[in-house]
Parts: C-alpha cells; sequence; structure tokens
C-alpha cells in the first residue's frame, strides 16, 4: 500500500511533493481559521459597544470589519476549492499505484479468494478513505497544533472554573481532559467494531465467490450451500448492529451532553462580566475548534473502523503476494539448478 507508492521512482513527483504541497496548503488554511478567529473577537466587541452606547460605533468602521471578512473568507474558499481538487488527484495516483503492483502479480494470485476485490473494490475504497478521513486528520492536527497555543492565552481571561477554583490555561486543560475522556471510553466500547467490519467482508466474500461459482458449475451455490453461507453473513451483521447501536449511543450521549461544556466552565467569568462578548467568542470559537479535532476519532470512529478492516485485508493480501513470489522464485532456482 505505501512502498509502492512512497517508494517507487515513478511515482517520486506525486508521492513526495505532492504530499509536501497538501500539507503545504493544508497548514495556509488553518492559519486562515486563525485570521477568522481573530477576526471574531474584533468584531463582536464592535458589535457590543454598538448595542450598549448608540452610534458609539460608526458605519464605516462597521463597514470595514464586513469587508475584512469577504476578503479573509473568499481567500478561505479559493484555497479549499483548490486543495480538494489537487488531493483528489494526489490520491487517485496513490491507487494507481496500488493497482499497478497488484495487476503485475496477477498470474499470480488470481486463484486467491476475493483477489478481484481486492484490487478493485478495496483499493478504490481505501483511496476514497484516504481522500476524507487521512486528509480530515491532518487538518485536525494542524488545527490542534495552531489553536492550543491560541486557547493557551486566551485562558488568562478565565481566572476562575467551578470545583477546582483557580486553574491557570484552564480551558485548554478542560478541552483535553475532556476530549481524551469521552475518546477512551468510546474507543473501548467500540473496542470490537473493526474485528465485525474484517468478518463481515470475509463472509461477504465467501457468499459471493460461491455465486459466482454457480454461474458456470452447477455443483456449486446449491440451497442449502447459500443457506448456510448467508447464515454467516446475517449472524456477523446482526452481531455488528448490536455493537454499533451501543457505541452510537454512547458516541450521541457524550456529544449532546458536552457541547455546554464550555459555557458551564466560564460560567464564573460570564456572570462577573470579566470579559468582552468578543474574547468570550474567541474563547469559545478556539474551544471549539480544539474539543472538535480532539473528539474527530469520535465522530469519524465507523470510517475508522472501515480504514482499519481495508488495511487488514489489504495487508493480509500483500503478505500472499509475496509468499507466492518466493515461491515461485524459489521454484526458478530449482529449474535452474536442474538444468
Amino acid at each position: 500500500m505505501f512502498r509502492c507508492f512512497f517508494l517507487n521512482r515513478k511515482w517520486f513527483f506525486w508521492s513526495i511533493y505532492g504530499t509536501t504541497a497538501v500539507v503545504a496548503v493544508n497548514w495556509f488554511r488553518v492559519g486562515i481559521d486563525v485570521e477568522l478567529n481573530y477576526w471574531n473577537g474584533h468584531f463582536y466587541d464592535l458589535i457590543q459597544e454598538a448595542l450598549v452606547s448608540p452610534n458609539a460605533v460608526k458605519f464605516v468602521d462597521f463597514r470595514n470589519v464586513i469587508f475584512d471578512f469577504f476578503k479573509i473568507t473568499t481567500m478561505y474558499v479559493v484555497i479549499s476549492v483548490v486543495v480538494d481538487y489537487f488531493v483528489r488527484h494526489w490520491i487517485f495516483r496513490w491507487r494507481c499505484a496500488m493497482n499497478e503492483h497488484y495487476t503485475k502479480h496477477w498470474p499470480l494470485i488470481r486463484q486467491i479468494e476475493g483477489a478481484s476485490q481486492r484490487i478493485q473494490e478495496d483499493t478504490m475504497r481505501f483511496a476514497k478513505l484516504v481522500e476524507d478521513l487521512g486528509i480530515s486528520i491532518l487538518r485536525n492536527f494542524m488545527t490542534l497544533a495552531t489553536f492550543i497555543p491560541l486557547l493557551w492565552e486566551l485562558s488568562k481571561h478565565v481566572k476562575v472554573i467551578p470545583f477546582f477554583g483557580g486553574v491557570e490555561h484552564s480551558m485548554v486543560i478542560v478541552a483535553v481532559v475532556s476530549s481524551f475522556g469521552g475518546i477512551a471510553f468510546l474507543m473501548f466500547i467500540g473496542r470490537k467494531l473493526p474485528a465485525y467490519e474484517y468478518n463481515n467482508q470475509k463472509v461477504e466474500a465467501a457468499f459471493r465467490k460461491e455465486l459466482v461459482l454457480g454461474e458456470d458449475d452447477e455443483s456449486r451455490a446449491t440451497p442449502k450451500g447459500l443457506k448456510e453461507l448467508f447464515d454467516d453473513v446475517r449472524h456477523n451483521y446482526f452481531s455488528m448492529y448490536r455493537a454499533y447501536l451501543w457505541f452510537d449511543s454512547c458516541s450521541s450521549a457524550y456529544s449532546k451532553y458536552s457541547e455546554l461544556t464550555v459555557y458551564i466552565f466560564m460560567s464564573p467569568t460570564i456572570l462577573q462580566a470579566a470579559i468582552t462578548l468578543g474574547v468570550l467568542k474567541q474563547i469559545t470559537s478556539s474551544y471549539s475548534k480544539v474539543e472538535s479535532s480532539l473528539r474527530f476519532l469520535i465522530r469519524r470512529w465507523s470510517s475508522c473502523v472501515e480504514l482499519m478492516s481495508i488495511y487488514k485485508r489489504l495487508r493480509a493480501f500483500e503478505m500472499q503476494i509475496e509468499i507466492f513470489s518466493l515461491e515461485e522464485n524459489s521454484n526458478l532456482t530449482l529449474k535452474g539448478k536442474k538444468i
């Protein structure tokens, strides 16, 4: 999966320069998010001033702030469109490298169960998930690297939090503890899901293979045999549904109940009117960015499970390719010695 793309000179431009470009442009986009955060602080301070004192804010000042928003947002939209377009091409080149590597060994591996599915369907799904999930993980790491220092600085405005009193950099600590606590709990709840996804693909492949063989061989795909295979499919699906029911219940409850966490821990500061509306928006926005990035795996756990199951199947497939290649080389060596 990785060596055929990142260690292949044919794909050097896309694997090295392409990856560098993806990282650099996404870092620039996160920087624009920071600019929007600062804009939020200035804008809502202006709104607060305007609401408290009539005519305290001139129309020109208000207009300039709105224009600043359009400039920042336009830059963000353009960068987002360009990077998403480039990422699609970059990911497809990765799939091309995988396809080239696998099809090169097709004469050796065609008898492996599900070989065609590994080469076509799994590489396609792997590419889509890396495009969606992998790039999102990269962006979330960059968001953390950018917004944690910002929230660290903004936390100086929050002198006291409930239950603990005065704590330095309190909002960073709250975001990290809340997020990692939820992640650890939900990962424990969903620990069996990757195995269910992996088994699901195995039983589906066995059922599909029997149907394909039955098209040319009347002795295969008998009603009794198909019923037994589909019973395996049904059993695995029902087990997976039960696991997802428990996981989804816990995930939804955690996501909803934690929405007010930032306001609960900032309540002494808010009730004492110790900060302005602009600072409040900056803190809540930065906290939301940090917490959302830390909780990314919770929101996308089902996609993570699917990607892990695909990785396991492709890795097992590559190990079989290596075994068949070694056997072929050994046979050729023995034939050469006999000659």
